[in-house]
């Protein structure tokens, strides 16, 4: 790998490549170089994105879903839990098409397509304090999400719905149904396996937030809410956390995701909803919480989403 515009450090990377199931860095490295013609790369990335970003958890990540369907024989679910913006939709679009490559079949999912249906969803979020339409714990279809991710462990049939946000003007809807069956599953979301997190409004790391007194009850509210996700969590094998050095950065993320939506579709969270939507992430959850994500892999990027620490989660 010494060829390739990589910094972050080799020695905790090694020991992830591994415990997924190679000899050696340098074996893993092989054989992903020997294929490198049926990547596709630059066909779902451009050439915008640095060497690290490919090598130190596009591919990890498809290797160890590779291991998984070699090895194994009952179904797994990997966890991909990383804040709005980081980019998770490419990614997980890039692992679909290259497994079917590999002889086997990805299918990437968001927690965010187990959105509540419009009407259940105004009701779910009446009165919340940032005036947002969807985004926090509390507004999916949590055993719905649990019935679909059980019964495809089980008979290998996955039925889930799927939510386009550009729809109802930028408030987003369910647009249809999914109906496939693949070998392997991967859920994606900003605060997967996130648990319910104890503290008082007096905690270090609430007070800094300057909350308003409807920001603090709601916060409660959302803790709440966290304990029906238990259940899913449990059903994840493995999570994979995209983590930034500090939880900002989120912000300049999340703004250039909706600028390119509008772009695409004409439709996007824009000006007042777009601020509303951003305060609603950065406070709804702890950032503390975030530190207790009991996760397989720990993936560290800096504000320009370049990769300074890749490796298992100590």
């Amino acid at each position: 790998m010494k060829d390739l515009d990589i910094n972050f450090p080799h020695d905790k990377f090694e020991k992830l490549i591994i415990d997924i199931g190679w000899e050696s860095l340098d074996d893993w490295f092989n054989f992903w170089n020997n294929q490198i013609n049926i990547l596709s790369i630059e066909q779902y990335w451009n050439n915008k994105v640095n060497d690290d970003w490919i090598w130190g958890l596009a591919l990890p990540l498809l290797s160890q879903a590779y291991k998984f369907q070699k090895n194994l024989s009952d179904r797994k679910i990997i966890g991909i839990s990383a804040l709005p913006g980081t980019g998770k939709t490419t990614l997980g679009k890039w692992l679909e098409a290259i497994s079917l490559k590999l002889n086997f079949k990805i299918a990437v999912i968001s927690i965010d397509d187990f959105y509540l249906p419009s009407d259940e969803m105004e009701l779910a979020i009446k009165n919340n304090p940032w005036n947002v339409s969807r985004g926090f714990p509390g507004s999916h279809s949590v055993n719905l999400m649990h019935e679909k991710l059980l019964n495809w462990k089980i008979n290998g049939e996955l039925n889930v719905p799927v939510f386009d946000k550009s729809l109802r003007n930028g408030l987003g809807d369910r647009s249809h149904w999914r109906s496939d069956y693949p070998d392997l599953l991967i859920l994606e979301g900003w605060f997967l396996g996130i648990k319910p997190y104890s503290f008082d409004l007096n905690h270090q790391s609430i007070n800094t937030l300057n909350l308003s007194l409807k920001e603090s009850s709601y916060i409660f509210k959302i803790q709440n809410n966290l304990k029906e996700y238990l259940d899913i969590w449990n059903l994840i094998d493995n999570i994979w956390h995209i983590k930034p050095l500090k939880i900002e950065y989120m912000n300049i993320w999340k703004k250039h995701q909706e600028k390119e939506m509008f772009l695409q579709k004409g439709k996007a969270l824009q000006d007042e909803k777009l601020s509303n939507f951003l305060r609603m992430l950065n406070v709804s959850i702890p950032h503390k919480s975030f530190d207790f994500i009991k996760s397989y892999a720990l993936l560290l990027i800096d504000q320009e989403r370049n990769l300074v620490e890749a490796g298992l989660n100590s």
